[in-house]
């Protein structure tokens, strides 16, 4: 009988250990993801992680790893060297962090995260050592260090092997630069500097994985993600909120875009060429134009992808058609009496146009579009010197 209530007592010992929670929670943890600005830098979107102590009187907080500083030493020779070690996690409340995107009409979303007390506290105390002024700063990198991967390694650095992110079976296979061109349409200038300026080295498909450097990716990540490990599974996200949320504004691309001046250019140049033609002139004032600024184009590509440490400016060929030789043909068409080189560098020139015409068919590198009649304009001018230089019948002004 004694031995009877001894189990007794145990069975129900055992249901009330069982019932009573490991740790009370006193946070509410949230992934904050803000829509896309107007401006290069914000275009992309931002994320952020917001803290709120449940205590009475308890901080609300906003943990932020896209902080920079533009008066900070040498920030600008630094961003075009790619040493950007000046970006870092900063901390500021709630309402601080809402008041600035609803001044700048910028949506916010709230994803708030199904967290057991330990995994709270745990990821507090990694947020609040990473905000340490010794320790908040961080060499940042576009693609795979940024204000949203940050937050990514920091969540599973607090979770560990409980954190499970979603089958991306079925996802819809793209590059770094189709996910970059998904919002830099709206600033067309920018889309064009940003495909002359980014290497090959974007042009592979990035992994589920890869993609969570775009925040509202991360989102979608999160949305998917599961907890396991202690106790059934759940999703990772119980809640989600609409914070602020304003009409989208209407696109324009505005007249002077990159199609119109490139085509605008190409139609010069046709007309220059059938002009030329007719009065058996070569007109080499527009060549001496056009190679010029290719020439200096050709050597910012070179210094981005020999001297710099941007891991995406790297095997550019952009260089094909953009080279710092075309400044040499300059000189040489300068001359009242052309060298022999002149015609060999304008078969070297063509050549090198054709090969970029090829590296884009053949996927090895996407092109912007507006450079199609740029494209066109080298072959059909290097065309015309080279058969046209040398020859008497032919005026050089």
């Amino acid at each position: 009988m004694k031995l009877k209530s001894k189990l007794v007592c145990l069975f129900f010992l055992l249901i009330f250990i069982g019932l009573a929670p490991a740790k009370a929670q006193t946070y509410e943890i949230s992934l904050l993801t803000c829509s896309p600005g107007d401006e290069l830098y914000s275009s992309f979107g931002h994320s952020a992680i917001r803290v709120r102590q449940l205590t009475p009187g308890g901080q609300d907080l906003v943990f932020n790893y896209g902080t920079f500083d533009f008066r900070a030493p040498n920030f600008y020779g630094k961003f075009v060297m790619g040493q950007l070690d000046d970006y870092y996690l900063s901390v500021t409340t709630y309402a601080e962090f809402i008041r600035e995107y609803d001044y700048f009409q910028r949506d916010v979303r709230e994803q708030v995260l199904d967290l057991r007390g330990e995994q709270q506290s745990f990821l507090v105390q990694h947020l609040t050592v990473e905000s340490d002024p010794s320790r908040r700063f961080y060499s940042y990198e576009f693609f795979f260090n940024n204000c949203a991967t940050k937050i990514r390694d920091a969540f599973e650095t607090a979770l560990g092997d409980d954190l499970v992110w979603g089958d991306s079976v079925g996802a819809e296979e793209k590059t770094f630069r189709n996910l970059i061109d998904e919002y830099v349409y709206p600033l067309p200038w920018a889309d064009f500097g940003i495909d002359l300026a980014l290497g090959s080295v974007i042009d592979r498909d990035a992994t589920e994985r890869e993609k969570q450097f775009l925040p509202d990716y991360m989102e979608a990540a999160f949305a998917k993600a599961t907890l396991v490990g202690d106790g059934p599974s759940r999703p990772l996200v119980k809640e989600s909120r609409v914070i602020l949320e304003y009409p989208k504004a209407e696109f324009s691309m505005g007249a002077l875009n990159p199609y119109s001046v490139m085509w605008g250019v190409a139609i010069l140049f046709i007309a220059v060429t059938f002009f030329g033609h007719k009065k058996k002139r070569l007109l080499l004032g527009f060549d001496i134009g056009l190679f010029s600024i290719l020439g200096l184009l050709g050597i910012l590509l070179t210094f981005l992808w020999f001297f710099t440490d941007h891991a995406a400016t790297k095997w550019n060929w952009n260089i094909l058609w953009a080279f710092p030789g075309h400044l040499a043909l300059v000189w040489g068409l300068l001359k009242s009496r052309h060298q022999p080189w002149v015609r060999k560098y304008l078969l070297f020139a063509l050549i090198m146009a054709d090969a970029a015409v090829v590296f884009w068919i053949l996927g090895w590198q996407s092109f912007h579009p507006s450079l199609i009649p740029i494209l066109l304009v080298i072959i059909l001018r290097t065309n015309y010197l080279y058969y046209n230089i040398g020859s008497r019948t032919q005026k050089i002004a």
